[in-house]
């Protein structure tokens, strides 16, 4: 049996994105720039996919602008608002100890070049509140980015007070969405949100498509030169196809996130009652506030690398952390914000479910997972030392 639970990471793509995206690859290949009717009828094409998604995500056409995926947009919506800052005389940048590295790398990077970053810590659940964001904005603060729901713990942050907070500030606001997006609902005029990046993959999209929402308020820089592509923002040919799969997947995932959202917030539930019955774990990330799919649970006396490599061996496939970084040995950045002792933060195991996982899956990951932990415990020279203590 395989099961796969690392949705996190990415999720398959629906039959609907797949049936709406083929056409394009087959019959609709012009390229949107071009003048002739077969390009004109692709750019017909891209321009409906774009004034759908900016309905589905309340926002105007032209506030939304194509990226290859979460990183790019995040990249681009936080040197850009910094830049802008800049000319201003504002160079300093609040963000959070638990951001994706996508936007902690860029801070870190811009930081490099002048700019000061405050990274405002998190409780012991991962979430942040509207008045440590009040508390830090100054003068000076040209950007507040902070993201929707984090990928890790799946902690759900208080984005539309935030938003608020930033709002009568003066300060823009940008949040990584891109675990939150076709999950829970994201409204920008609604939730206060200045600037959102997303992913068509985390939806049941393709993989190397998304999206850069940018309120026409704001001044957007150049983000690649080349061509006249995105408004003159980003040049490159559109992926017309990759485009279309994404609205479409979000469509059907809007239409039907009520319904998703109850059925697999059973089965993490469940999965989480079961995970946490095993001796000496936790639950990582708030309890209520939380995404429907995501279980993020830590065992101790083992390495989580050990853990995911033996489950994998049952057909459970499953992370420890970001996608973006399970490749190394480190402990993750999040579980250590939210006061995780190295030790304890190395058995961690995240399992991220879907409107696709079933019942039947959920009892298979239970059934496997206490045996292989007591199995890499019996193994374990830590695990001897705090049973012995």
């Amino acid at each position: 049996m395989t099961v796969y639970a690392d949705n996190a990471a990415t999720t398959k793509v629906s039959d609907t994105a797949i049936a709406a995206m083929l056409p394009i690859l087959k019959d609709n290949y012009g390229n949107p720039s071009s003048i002739h009717h077969v390009g004109q009828e692709a750019l017909k094409i891209l321009d409906g996919a774009r004034a759908k998604i900016a309905s589905l995500l309340g926002a105007e056409p032209k506030e939304i602008y194509f990226t290859s995926g979460g990183t790019e947009a995040d990249n681009w919506a936080i040197t850009s608002a910094a830049t802008n800052g800049a000319k201003e005389g504002k160079k300093h940048l609040i963000s959070t100890t638990i951001e994706h590295h996508a936007v902690l790398h860029a801070l870190k990077r811009l930081e490099k070049n002048g700019f000061e970053v405050t990274l405002l810590e998190v409780d012991s659940n991962g979430l942040v509140t509207p008045e440590q964001v009040k508390a830090a904005i100054r003068p000076d603060t040209a950007l507040v980015t902070i993201m929707f729901a984090n990928n890790e713990i799946g902690t759900v942050e208080p984005i539309a007070e935030i938003g608020a907070v930033c709002r009568e500030a003066g300060v823009p606001f940008h949040t990584d969405a891109v675990q939150a997006v076709g999950h829970i609902p994201v409204n920008v005029k609604e939730q206060n949100i200045d600037m959102l990046s997303l992913a068509a993959h985390k939806f049941h999209g393709a993989k190397g498509v998304g999206v850069l929402y940018y309120s026409k308020k704001l001044k957007l820089n150049i983000f690649q030169e080349g061509g006249a592509q995105e408004r003159g923002k980003r040049g490159g040919t559109e992926n017309v196809a990759g485009i279309v799969g994404l609205a479409a997947a979000l469509e059907e995932s809007v239409a039907n996130i009520s319904e998703n959202a109850a059925k697999v917030t059973v089965l993490r539930d469940k999965l989480i009652a079961g995970l946490t019955k095993i001796e000496r774990s936790r639950l990582n990330g708030d309890p209520i506030k939380r995404l429907p799919g995501n279980v993020n649970v830590c065992f101790e006396g083992i390495e989580g690398e050990s853990l995911l490599l033996m489950l994998d061996m049952q057909g459970i496939c499953a992370s420890s952390g970001s996608a973006c970084t399970s490749g190394s040995l480190d402990p993750s950045h999040v579980l250590l914000a939210i006061g995780l002792p190295h030790e304890i933060a190395h058995g961690s195991l995240r399992l991220s479910l879907s409107e696709y996982t079933t019942e039947a899956e959920i009892d298979y990951i239970l059934e496997h997972v206490a045996p292989i932990v007591e199995r890499l415990r019996s193994m374990s020279p830590v695990w001897a030392k705090i049973v012995n203590k």
